[in-house]
């Protein structure tokens, strides 16, 4: 008997090319998760992998009778209810290294953005203007990053920001100080992150000790002229103090990727805020990252249906 996988959300077909072409497998594809199909499909689904566009909680787990296996294509899981999943005994798999790199570039493309006013400068041109003067940009070299979170996207920021010349601290409670040291950068407190930082870069989980992280009562400890970078989740940043920030030029720009929902409201007040960059939560949206991250949750989603390995389930300490 062959396990059923549901795969929603457009996954890449050629990263699940291993578990397609193994027979113990039956491999189905419904790109869209509110489609009748898909809850048709779901009632004997062994698995089921979805990326950041469907949202799995009781009401969708309630359509599934034999689901084993839950798996995120990529890193953030706040898409899924971790804890309705335990407690049906479904283990919950994401793709932790798959798209690291996607994702430190993407930083890097917000913060040169940021820094030279490439999209403001693109669409001044594009009206006809050649106005160099307003564009004056600043340089990397010789800034202080400050990074909240250094776990593998955080640590390939570092990197790149040092290869152009920068100083690097971290903020981050969870990482070992031979970490920082074999990164090549200080671990220090928020304070020192938030105060000193030139450019400040989020890369954390979105939970209650992050949520609302970057706000008014932060944002006005940081130097005036400060850059903010969030490619992390959506909510790690309040938006509407962002925006004033912005307005106020404490912050001199910033660069965001992630929203507290999404697609974006036409309300929200970063859309008319200066100096700011904002992109589509594109921070895992290459070729590369999406087949990367679906080839390693495909071999995790294939260890749980054939080997009850949930070694790497973000639940297994929960699960029965």
């Amino acid at each position: 008997m062959s396990h059923r996988v549901l795969a929603t959300d457009k996954i890449s077909e050629a990263g699940l090319a291993e578990l397609n072409a193994d027979s113990r497998f039956e491999l189905v594809f419904q790109h869209d998760s509110t489609s009748e199909a898909f809850a048709r499909e779901l009632e004997s689904a062994q698995a089921l992998i979805v990326r950041s566009a469907t949202t799995v909680g009781k009401d969708l787990l309630a359509g599934s009778s034999d689901l084993r296996v839950i798996g995120r294509a990529g890193v953030g899981v706040d898409n899924i209810d971790i804890a309705a999943a335990t407690a049906r005994g479904i283990a919950v798999v994401n793709a932790p290294s798959g798209n690291t790199i996607a994702a430190a570039e993407l930083t890097m493309a917000l913060i040169l953005s940021a820094m030279r006013h490439v999209a403001a400068a693109d669409a001044s041109i594009r009206e006809g203007k050649w106005d160099r003067a307003r564009f004056k940009g600043s340089e990397l070299r010789g800034r202080r990053l400050g990074l909240i979170g250094a776990g593998r996207i955080g640590a390939e920021v570092a990197i790149r920001c040092m290869a152009f010349g920068m100083e690097v601290i971290i903020y981050d409670p969870y990482l070992p100080r031979e970490r920082a040291d074999e990164i090549g950068c200080r671990l220090t407190s928020l304070d020192e992150v938030v105060e000193t930082g030139d450019v400040i870069s989020t890369h954390v989980p979105l939970n209650e000790e992050t949520r609302g992280l970057i706000n008014s009562a932060t944002l006005s400890r940081m130097k005036q002229g400060t850059y903010v970078v969030n490619a992390s989740r959506g909510g790690v940043v309040n938006e509407h103090d962002l925006a004033a920030a912005l307005v106020s030029g404490q912050l001199a720009g910033a660069g965001i990727d992630v929203y507290e929902e999404e697609p974006l409201s036409p309300e929200s007040p970063l859309l008319s805020a200066p100096n700011l960059t904002l992109t589509p939560h594109l921070g895992a949206s290459t070729v590369e990252a999406q087949e990367h991250v679906a080839v390693e949750v495909a071999q995790n989603v294939m260890k749980v249906l054939i080997d009850g390995d949930t070694s790497m389930a973000l639940n297994r300490m929960d699960l029965p």
